[in-house]
């Protein structure tokens, strides 16, 4: 079930987070180009170098999978300029409970700003307030910590970490941290 509008727009103090376009496909590249060293410890599909043809084709899926509510991936734009800072969305969505799972990257050149911070603030509180979600989950490899500093930024409660979850992108076994935060802790100012 889709109770996300597409096309999608939400604004915070210095971004526009949108649902993904085909027109955004050069940004895109460009920016996983600059940042491909970042990413590929952390995220398979960061395993190579995107020619134009494959970002447009992601952006056609994700379009995609965004109408048919499968997958709500966002991406992410600074205000004033329209840069595209980076991409995030709500995945894993159950609507019987209702929750999801948010899921980030910014490029190297807006690391350090607080860019995602203010995204994943953002779209945990159009979650709880406009979707009535209960639950809100960013999982992560345990050995990420810059990830992690997100969720604990934003007063999100870390449940526990599973152990050998599954293999990371090395084909190695890895921890991952589960991060939440839940309806009754927005009501609770946590």
């Amino acid at each position: 079930m889709n109770r996300i509008p597409y096309p999608f727009e939400l604004e915070t103090e210095r971004l526009v987070i949108r649902s993904p376009s085909v027109e955004d496909a050069p940004q895109l590249q460009e920016a996983i180009i600059e940042t491909i060293e970042t990413l590929s410890p952390w995220m398979p599909w960061a395993d190579h170098l995107p020619t134009l043809d494959e970002s447009e084709e992601s952006c056609r899926n994700a379009e995609v999978d965004f109408q048919k509510g499968s997958d709500h991936r966002f991406h992410l734009f600074l205000k004033d300029s329209l840069t595209f800072v980076g991409g995030s969305g709500l995945h894993r969505i159950d609507w019987t409970v209702p929750k999801a799972e948010i899921g980030y990257w910014v490029r190297t050149s807006c690391s350090s700003k607080g860019y995602i911070t203010e995204a994943v603030e953002g779209i945990c509180r159009y979650a709880m307030e406009e979707l009535k979600m209960n639950r809100v989950e960013i999982r992560m490899n345990s050995n990420n910590l810059k990830s992690r500093r997100i969720p604990e930024r934003l007063g999100f409660t870390l449940e526990g970490t599973i152990r050998n979850h599954m293999k990371d992108v090395d084909n190695k076994l890895r921890d991952t941290c589960i991060y939440s935060i839940i309806a009754y802790d927005q009501q609770s100012d946590h």
